[in-house]
């Protein structure tokens, strides 16, 4: 039965209307950890997303995937319960955590029911504190991480992003694979694992997100029963990495009918005045919906690719405009052609006023529907967080896209796009297509 009433709780019973106003309050706990909360008291459920900054980017040199490999044990038993005994556990009490890492953070979601609020906490700070770590859970997930890492050398995709990241940011965290190597993997120690827990999991890089039904009071002592007794500090951060992108076309030779395009250039930080210019400017180029430029000349106009799109990806230690395309391979080059076309029209020509109405009403209609459920809204309370925004952004956000002018883009897309700089690394059997 509880089974069947936590279903409904992650599923559709969880969504909640979109709202135009988001109350998030600022808690601390009493050993003086912080967190952000949204009580939500119509359902007796809580979210809780909890990340630390660093990720996988503090692996130590020589031990790549150290971390990735711990955070796929972290639900592999803790404290008295083993693997079996850990998944038996979270059964009974309908509760569901999940552990995962990137470059930017390592990231732990609990969701649970507010009937067993002490069991699920319990369960939790054991899982954070007391990992296990036992050897045959060890190799077993050791095995599907090598599992993967072999599949991901057979994937266009994949391929393309690692060699974009290599060129880009070379020996940087940013520049190989967080999940390691086959090597890297097959060495790494209980030992490794436990060093990386330690320099991960620190309180003064945690940020929580909390939504449901709980009180500043509950989440207060959560916190501290949870994180409490965490190091409170770890290993310096990496530095800043500015992309070395160049211009021009990187071609990996891969049998395949359809070769895959990733492009990128130089980005802009979130914390740029001109960043919600570029994002209007990215949605006008190619931000993914039907309508942008990028989409109509590539797809509509050409029919070169069933889908094509750019982003901004600004990221804790670099920023970039990446963009992905696939086409045949007797038609990449024409794509890779229509696309640097657009960049360089955007650049020196600038959008229109109909285009960036377009923009406005899309991002900022679009933006509400992102609060649909408690689990959403705590990870939009760590992603707000993560990049530095203060707690009333959600209720500002729209209004700081609408006060975003037409000459504010101009000025943006004759600054930030740099067609010459564009380069696109291409997986396949490109036609007519060569690399520079």
């Amino acid at each position: 039965m509880i089974r069947f009433a936590t279903a409904l709780f992650l599923g559709a019973a969880v969504a909640l209307p979109a709202r135009a106003e988001v109350d998030i309050q600022t808690v601390t706990s009493p050993s003086g950890i912080d967190a952000w909360l949204v009580e939500e008291h119509s359902l007796p459920f809580i979210a809780i997303e909890i990340a630390f900054k660093g990720g996988t980017s503090l692996d130590v040199q020589g031990k790549r995937g150290a971390v990735n490999l711990m955070a796929g044990l972290l639900e592999e038993g803790s404290g008295d319960l083993d693997a079996r005994g850990f998944a038996r556990a979270t059964e009974a009490l309908a509760t569901s955590f999940s552990f995962s890492s990137s470059p930017e953070e390592l990231s732990i979601s609990a969701r649970f029911l507010t009937e067993n609020f002490d069991a699920s906490v319990a369960l939790l700070r054991d899982a954070m504190q007391k990992p296990r770590f036992d050897e045959a859970d060890i190799e077993r997930v050791r095995a599907q991480v090598i599992s993967g890492l072999a599949f991901d050398a057979k994937d266009p995709n994949e391929i393309a992003s690692k060699t974009f990241a290599a060129m880009a940011y070379g020996e940087h965290p940013y520049g190989t694979v967080d999940a390691g190597t086959v090597e890297t993997v097959a060495a790494l120690t209980r030992e490794d694992l436990l060093e990386a827990h330690e320099n991960v999991l620190v309180r003064d890089r945690v940020l929580v997100g909390a939504v449901g039904d709980i009180t500043p009071e509950q989440l207060g002592a959560l916190l501290d029963a949870v994180l409490g007794d965490l190091p409170q500090s770890g290993p310096m951060m990496p530095p800043m990495v500015e992309p070395q992108i160049e211009g021009g076309v990187t071609v990996v030779d891969f049998d395949t009918p359809q070769s895959v395009a990733l492009f990128g250039q130089r980005g802009i930080g979130v914390d740029d005045d001109d960043y919600f210019a570029a994002v209007l400017l990215n949605q006008i180029l190619g931000g993914g919906s039907f309508e942008s430029r990028l989409m109509q000349e590539v797809r509509e106009k050409r029919g070169l690719t069933y889908g094509v799109y750019s982003y901004l990806a600004s990221r804790d230690l670099a920023n970039a405009m990446m963009g992905q395309v696939s086409s045949a391979n007797d038609r990449i080059a024409e794509a890779v052609a229509v696309i640097r076309d657009q960049w360089r029209l955007a650049a020196e020509q600038g959008v229109t006023e109909q285009e960036l109405t377009n923009a406005k009403t899309y991002l900022t209609g679009a933006y509400p529907l992102r609060f649909d459920g408690n689990a959403t809204i705590a990870g939009i309370l760590v992603g707000m967080q993560m990049i530095g925004l203060d707690p009333d952004y959600v209720n500002t956000r729209n209004e700081r896209v609408e006060r975003v002018t037409l000459e504010d883009v101009q000025r943006v897309a004759a600054d930030l796009l740099d067609p010459d700089a564009l380069h696109f690394v291409v997986v396949g059997k490109p036609e007519g297509l060569v690399a520079n």
